[in-house]
């Protein structure tokens, strides 16, 4: 695809598990993109489709009219950020995809204002297959006139919805994971008391859909339950680490959040055991808390 020369160039740092389909979209939509990652086979993977493999964040974003940044957690970003300061110009745009804390979001936009350069802090939804397919959830915040700039990139990759002031982003995020959290944890208890029961739960999850109970969750990981199928889409490490956050978060606004705090106690249980699976294994920490109870007979799918 040719590049028009209205497009914005853009600095892509972190190409993981999300951030290589994210970055795919925006190069087969005709964006110039300079990728960096800490591996750099990882970046190098892009190449294929136009992309141009920096051995630096600072060459990176060297020139960028916008840097997007989709790292590990809210220090990784920072120090990736701050190692790219030299060759960030003034007037450029940063919005970070990472899930971080609201604090450290407003932290860094601060820090990069003091430098004349904007920040949208823009998490998203919806795991590799939404990244993918172009339609994450994607919560942001920052100001009306960046979030204006970053809106036509951000809808390649989904649906862009601007929820408030810097931070606010990270907020919607941390909502939206604690309804995935608790979701995911009531299904499997679902699915296993169905098996312990001595019904069918493939019958279950097929007869309860479509009613009250249906949802995405219900759908793709009720699936994956019952194909006992933990192969990452998002990951127990990063959805314990987002409940960790939510708590933080509840504890600054001062409110009490008991469901979830059972939920952090469930993915905590595993996060040591199976961090790098996919986050339907809260199914996993419900059969260590009820010896001898399997969902199934299937072999587990672990990474």
């Amino acid at each position: 695809m040719s590049v028009s020369k209205s497009l914005p160039t853009i600095a892509f740092l972190g190409i993981g598990l999300m951030g290589k389909p994210m970055a795919g979209r925006l190069l087969q939509a005709g964006y110039k993109l300079t990728v960096w990652n800490r591996t750099p086979t990882k970046a190098q993977a892009l190449t294929p489709l136009g992309a141009r493999v920096a051995d630096t964040p600072a060459e990176a974003v060297a020139g960028a009219d916008i840097i997007i940044t989709m790292l590990e957690a809210g220090p990784v970003v920072r120090q990736v950020i701050e190692a790219a300061l030299p060759g960030l110009r003034q007037g450029a745009l940063v919005i970070d995809m990472s899930s971080t804390r609201q604090s450290e979001a407003q932290d860094l936009t601060r820090m990069l204002a003091n430098r004349g350069v904007g920040f949208v802090d823009a998490p998203v939804s919806g795991g590799v297959v939404g990244a993918e397919a172009g339609t994450l959830a994607i919560m942001a915040g920052g100001s009306v006139a960046d979030f204006a700039r970053a809106e036509p990139i951000l809808a390649v990759m989904g649906r862009p919805v601007h929820v408030g002031p810097a931070g606010c982003g990270q907020v919607a995020k941390l909502c939206n994971q604690m309804i995935v959290g608790g979701t995911l944890s009531i299904i499997a208890e679902a699915l296993l008391l169905a098996q312990a029961g001595g019904a069918d739960p493939v019958a279950v999850r097929m007869a309860i859909r479509g009613g009250f109970a249906e949802s995405r969750i219900l759908e793709v990981h009720g699936q994956r339950m019952l194909d006992r199928n933990f192969l990452p889409g998002g990951q127990v490490k990063s959805q314990t680490k987002d409940l960790e956050n939510v708590l933080i978060a509840a504890n600054a606004a001062g409110v009490q959040l008991p469901v979830t705090e059972l939920v952090t106690q469930i993915y905590r249980s595993i996060v040591d055991i199976v961090p790098n699976a996919d986050q339907s294994a809260a199914l996993l920490a419900l059969e260590r808390l009820n010896s001898g109870k399997r969902l199934g007979d299937a072999p587990d799918k672990l990474p």
